[in-house]
């Protein structure tokens, strides 16, 4: 109303001037309404999509359906806050900008899920992998690498099929999906190749167990004892042979079922170096084991050269020698200890040397009434002394307790012989005819059967010994 008298075409430039200065005015706060809309609905976004993805939705429908329900929420938010009088393209930058953030967040939150699959699926092949392959290469047969070989088929089939349903819901491009799947599929061989390394790093350990369970326990697996009727030579073949089938096994990875010689490289290098022709064997022909690679086995698949296998060969000989010799001295002197005849050669020497001594025994006979009297005494000796059972406790124990115990039981011996020589004989029952033709009184008589009696009684109980005095003197009295 004040510019109304003015010209139109100044009025409409005052006008204009106006508006644009207003607008510049208001552009700020145009621009800030649009940074809260934007974060405010990426929030509410996140929220619904987490939400969403814990309930068990799909990630690709979810991260779809809510995507598109929040950028028209946004675009319903930027419709309310425009300006009709200004035509600023401040919202497309705004949205465009959401968009990429929404695209930015699905995005990781696609990877964070796709790798705490990867690693639920590696743990459960290194959990189904790791200690049944230990367990099959320490048996380490024939049907050891085939064993594993199944085994890793088996679960890695197992944890792809698993792996690929898991999948199904990011709605990924057949690319990425199998590069995924060829990942686990390396991942379960890495395991199994990584296992084998271990446990060809722990290969000499592994050959000395097995070379001392099958020495020392029978296939009862019973602790042997050496009593002399053992073939030790063969025992120790067997058990070295199982030790060198270990090593062959764990000599390289053979998970592509290719066929190598390395089994019987060792056992003809090794095994069989201390049998006949050996030191020909060595002179003239060439050492497969003199070289740092196995024929026809790629450098990768080796675990263990042949110069090692050599060297590791070596040191089992050298630490399981001394248990060989063990069981040899056990059997030699359990031999001797049950052997109580001379050797052949001893027994020819005293038939021949003892032909001498055989005649003069039959010229004299009187010699077999000494022996047998010095029999006599050596037996009693031995039963007095208790030679056996002084020996039970050691050699030197035994010893000195005999050495102790000798001559008190020689001097009891000598003595107890005095005592029977001295004692008296029994007094004869007959009357004397002296006693009767004389005519003796009753009471004489009576008094030298009394006597007589209680000499005998005294004599069989053994306590006390008539002398030979008072028998003088009860034979004076008789005839008296």
């Amino acid at each position: 109303m004040e510019a109304i008298y003015f010209d139109e075409g100044v009025r409409n430039a005052k006008r204009q001037q106006l508006e644009s200065k207003v607008l510049h005015l208001v552009h700020p706060a145009y621009q800030c309404m649009l940074g809260h809309l934007r974060s405010h609905t990426l929030e509410k976004f996140k929220e619904a999509f987490e939400k969403a993805l814990k309930s068990g939705e799909g990630f690709a429908v979810a991260a779809r359906t809510y995507a598109q329900s929040f950028m028209l929420s946004f675009d319903e938010g930027c419709t309310d806050a425009a300006v009709e009088q200004a035509k600023w393209g401040d919202s497309s930058k705004v949205r465009e900008k959401l968009q990429r953030d929404i695209s930015t967040y699905i995005e990781s939150v696609q990877s964070a899920k796709l790798s705490e699959l990867c690693a639920q699926y590696e743990e459960q092949l290194n959990r189904a992998l790791a200690e049944p392959v230990e367990a099959l290469l320490d048996a380490a047969d024939d049907d050891t690498w085939p064993a594993v070989r199944e085994l890793l088929k088996r679960e890695t089939n197992s944890a792809v099929a698993g792996f690929s349903s898991a999948l199904s819901p990011f709605e990924i491009d057949q690319i990425t999906k199998e590069k995924m799947l060829a990942t686990l599929e390396f991942y379960a061989r890495n395991v199994v190749e990584t296992k084998a390394r271990e446990e060809a790093g722990r290969v000499l350990i592994r050959m000395k167990d097995r070379f001392s369970t099958l020495f020392t326990h029978d296939s009862d697996s019973m602790p042997r004892v050496w009593n002399g009727n053992e073939d030790i030579r063969a025992i120790t073949r067997t058990a070295r042979s199982a030790s060198l089938k270990l090593l062959s096994v764990l000599a390289s990875v053979r998970l592509d079922d290719d066929a190598d010689n390395i089994e019987r490289t060792l056992s003809v290098a090794l095994l069989d170096a201390g049998g006949p022709g050996a030191a020909t064997r060595s002179i003239t022909s060439f050492d497969p084991l003199a070289s740092s690679h196995w024929e026809e086995v790629p450098a990768t698949r080796t675990l263990i050269t042949p110069v090692q296998c050599k060297s590791l060969w070596r040191q089992l000989n050298a630490e399981t020698e001394y248990s060989v010799t063990q069981a040899i001295a056990a059997q030699d002197a359990h031999r001797r200890n049950n052997n109580w005849l001379p050797p052949p050669w001893a027994m020819a020497a005293i038939f021949v040397l003892g032909f001498n001594e055989f005649m003069a025994l039959l010229r004299n006979p009187l010699y077999l009434g000494v022996i047998f009297v010095a029999f006599l005494l050596g037996k009693a000796l031995w039963v007095q002394l208790d030679i056996s059972g002084e020996f039970q406790n050691g050699a030197l124990p035994g010893l000195i307790s005999l050495s102790t115990k000798f001559l008190p039981t020689i001097m009891n011996l000598l003595k107890r012989l005095a005592d029977e020589g001295q004692r008296p004989a029994a007094p004869d029952s007959r009357r004397n005819p002296a006693v009767e033709s004389n005519g003796h009184s009753n009471g004489a008589f009576s008094d030298t059967t009394s006597v007589a009696s209680s000499n005998v009684t005294s004599s069989e109980s053994g306590v006390e010994y008539s002398s030979p005095l008072r028998q003088r003197r009860s034979e004076t009295t008789q005839i008296d």
